[in-house]
């Protein structure tokens, strides 16, 4: 798509600014790095091998078996929604780091989460930001750029940052489930991305009830806003209260035909 300029005008007497089009990301973004011929051919052999058995394993045996077989580091990437991952992480992959992303948007109780996931745990806990704050996004791109073009700006935040951080790592640990939604329903325990990264999921099989279940028997980190209707969390802006009984990620992009931000579809 064309680099040029779009103009706009933010209000009356204001000055046209021109604006950078959404689909052109700011300067310095890297492309995914892929692994090696070498670890990408090592990473699919895992995959080929073992992701069948692995489908409906437990997650202490998912976790268990990335520490046995998986040559390379790991990283366990943390919404702090809740938790679980930190905790099962420490006690089954201890050489793992923790990934969070930092995207600028988020609840001051997420933030706060963060930090205290990184005083509990031994783990370093990596923060991911951004190219742009979210001031130099607004200037760029357009104000409040999650309002008009969302997918632009998880691409931004999330997907970008996710790819340049997850250069170190030979495969990332991730808090999906299956009942979180229609589109997870068949996803694996264990499968490898696009970049030839290993993708294991070890909560995978476990419903939401099973997750919080898991958080009270153990004491964990709550996230406060899953406790006042927020039973999915992500960006602010982005993030609504649930009611009783609804889809718990409703709440994300709600007034948006939106339902992933991209970092399990790209």
């Amino acid at each position: 798509m064309s680099n040029t300029p779009i103009f706009k005008n933010f209000g009356i007497g204001s000055a046209a600014q021109p604006l950078t089009d959404p689909s052109v990301s700011p300067e310095g973004t890297r492309q995914p790095q892929p692994l090696s011929d070498e670890e990408r051919e090592r990473n699919q052999q895992l995959v080929d091998t073992y992701a069948e058995q692995l489908y409906d394993a437990s997650a202490q045996e998912i976790l268990e078996w990335a520490h046995e077989h998986v040559e390379g580091k790991l990283v366990v990437t943390l919404s702090m929604e809740n938790t679980v991952l930190a905790e099962l992480a420490s006690r089954y992959l201890p050489d793992s780091d923790f990934l969070f992303l930092d995207t600028g948007y988020h609840f001051p109780e997420t933030l706060e989460t963060a930090d205290k996931v990184e005083a509990r745990y031994e783990q370093k806990l990596v923060r991911a930001k951004p190219k742009l704050t979210t001031g130099e996004q607004d200037l760029r791109y357009g104000l409040n750029l999650y309002s008009t073009d969302p997918t632009a700006c998880c691409r931004m935040r999330k997907v970008e940052p996710l790819a340049e951080y997850m250069e170190p790592y030979t495969g990332w640990i991730t808090g999906l489930r299956r009942d979180d939604s229609p589109l997870r329903a068949n996803t694996p325990a264990l499968d490898i991305d696009k970049n030839g990264r290993l993708k294991i999921s070890p909560i995978v099989s476990w419903t939401l009830e099973d997750t919080n279940r898991f958080i009270e028997d153990h004491d964990l980190i709550v996230h406060p806003l899953t406790l006042q209707g927020y039973p999915s969390i992500g960006c602010a802006p982005c993030t609504a209260k649930v009611e009783a009984g609804a889809d718990p990620r409703s709440g994300r992009w709600a007034n948006f035909n939106k339902t992933e931000c991209g970092l399990h579809t790209s």
